[in-house]
């Protein structure tokens, strides 16, 4: 009977949001590269992009002609966007410390705004920024690529919805690639990610906010009571500015979280391991799950299949659109809001406890 009722609320809110009137959606920078998820399919379920906020003007046309999108979606800049194309929600893909102004200039006309991970480039940012979007009553969205691993959704389901494996004790978490001049960012995207103003950090900002928001999400937006972080800068040659390697260590009253975030391993990998009380959990990407149950001589690891996710939950373009009209409440989901104000508090810590060496406490 369960199943049946939640057959028929997807199906009622797949109707329902195809229903609604599209979003008209600004794009807000295009110096990061993520921006390509957007210029590589424009015509997304529940949403109309309207322009590209753009001083860079070579770069813009560039990219523009490189996707076949015509020169007239180019604005100069976003305020010039925000008058005279008129979205309702903008997507914001420039340096982390830009974000702020993103939402100062969204929030006061109520144009909702999602930004790329982290949410802010540090924690005073993202206060000021949840107080603009309480006050104008915005939307303040983040988008992390691992919001939209099913498998992560099943996992929480199966923690917290079918006790599984019991209390969380340990999630460990990696996040990492050889690093961005390894992997060929591009010129715009390197110039700001390995500038410790313009992105906060290094490998600590780039990937163990992943980590951050992932634990915060699990853990129900409790606060950690302790975060501990080393960093390192194993390649100066090419990141002399900022660190490549970070360990981020959190930990609650009866669990731990370790976030391994790098710049230096030979292949590229974003995976959690859950411990719990009575199982463990092993998640990524792709469409399986390794799950064990009590034992390890008495209950042999388990392969299962992951459910996919529904439109519009599959999609980050398509799920901000629903946001905006209603059709999904966001308040505990990985983007919210309230999920990722703790993932700032645990980030920001990070970084201070990598600077002084020292355990910051947090209750």
């Amino acid at each position: 009977m369960k199943k049946i009722t939640f057959l028929l609320f997807c199906l009622f809110t797949t109707y329902s949001f195809a229903q609604e009137k599209p979003v008209r959606m600004g794009i807000a920078g295009m110096t990061h590269d993520h921006v390509r998820q957007i210029l590589n399919n424009i015509n997304r379920a529940g949403l109309e992009i309207v322009g590209f906020a753009e001083p860079n003007k070579e770069l813009a046309l560039r990219l523009l002609k490189q996707y076949k999108l015509p020169e007239s979606l180019w604005y100069r800049s976003l305020d010039e966007m925000l008058i005279k194309a008129k979205p309702e929600a903008v997507c914001d893909f420039r340096s982390i410390v830009e974000h702020l102004e993103t939402v100062q200039k969204c929030a006061v006309k109520g144009v909702h705004v999602m930004v790329e991970k982290p949410l802010a480039v540090n924690l005073a940012h993202a206060i000021q920024m949840e107080t603009l979007a309480k006050k104008y009553k915005i939307q303040l969205l983040t988008n992390y690529e691992t919001t939209w691993y099913a498998s992560n959704h099943q996992a929480y389901e199966m923690i917290h919805e079918q006790n599984t494996i019991g209390d969380i004790r340990k999630v460990v978490i990696h996040d990492g690639h050889r690093g961005p001049k390894e992997i060929g960012v591009s010129k715009e995207f390197f110039g700001w990610l390995t500038d410790p103003i313009k992105n906060g950090g290094g490998a600590i900002i780039d990937f163990g906010c992943y980590g951050a928001d992932i634990m915060a999400w699990l853990m129900k937006g409790e606060k950690p009571t302790s975060v501990t972080a080393v960093t390192q800068t194993i390649k100066p040659e090419t990141y002399p500015k900022v660190d490549d390697e970070a360990t981020i260590i959190v930990t609650y009253p009866k669990a731990q979280g370790i976030f391994q975030a790098s710049w230096n391993w030979p292949f590229d990998r974003k995976d959690m391991e859950i411990y719990g009380q009575t199982g463990y959990i092993y998640a990524d990407k792709s469409m399986q799950m390794n799950i064990r149950k009590g034992d390890r001589n008495a209950f042999p690891e388990e392969v299962i299949t992951v459910k996919p996710l529904e439109t519009p939950r599959n999609d980050p373009f398509s799920y901000f659109s629903a946001v905006v009209r209603g059709t999904i409440k966001s308040e505990n989901d990985l983007g919210s809001l309230k999920i990722n104000m703790v993932a700032m508090t645990i980030l920001d810590a990070a970084v201070k406890s990598s600077k002084t060496g020292k355990t910051i406490m947090l209750k």
